[in-house]
């Protein structure tokens, strides 16, 4: 049986490889932001290319000023979102920020990665333009 191919499955392959290096390394318990500069390490040393904490702009319905704005962990290779967390379980809400991250910053693909739980956690997020036709 042949693996499905996903979009963009080398850059989220080779994030989720360096997150588990980290996470073997470090085990849970630390700050996010402990993660996100061991994460940074590890996806330099896999030759990815990245952005931290990218600020984008949210706007709400015609309203030309921004209502607030966000900050995403990773933007990888231009292509991949990459939210992380710390927390002892991932909930809904987590998934649900990171689709509107998808959305806010217009992106396709995003990973959540989870450093807190005992083993790491990451799920794959395809967000898929609407047909208009």
């Amino acid at each position: 049986m042949e693996k499905e191919e996903y979009k963009y499955r080398d850059i989220t392959h080779t994030c989720i490889g360096a997150a588990m290096e980290v996470h073997k390394f470090l085990g849970n318990g630390f700050q996010e932001v402990i993660y996100q500069r061991a994460l940074a390490i590890e996806l330099s040393n896999a030759g990815l290319t990245y952005q931290r904490e990218i600020a984008q702009a949210i706007f709400y319905k015609d309203i030309p000023e921004p209502i607030g704005e966000r900050r995403a962990d990773f933007i990888v290779e231009g292509k991949v979102l990459l939210e992380l967390k710390a927390l002892i379980k991932l909930e809904e809400v987590h998934w649900a920020q990171t689709l509107n991250y998808l959305k806010a910053y217009h992106y396709e693909v995003g990973l959540l990665v989870n450093f807190g739980a005992k083993s790491l956690e990451w799920k794959r997020f395809i967000l898929t333009p609407k047909n208009n036709s």
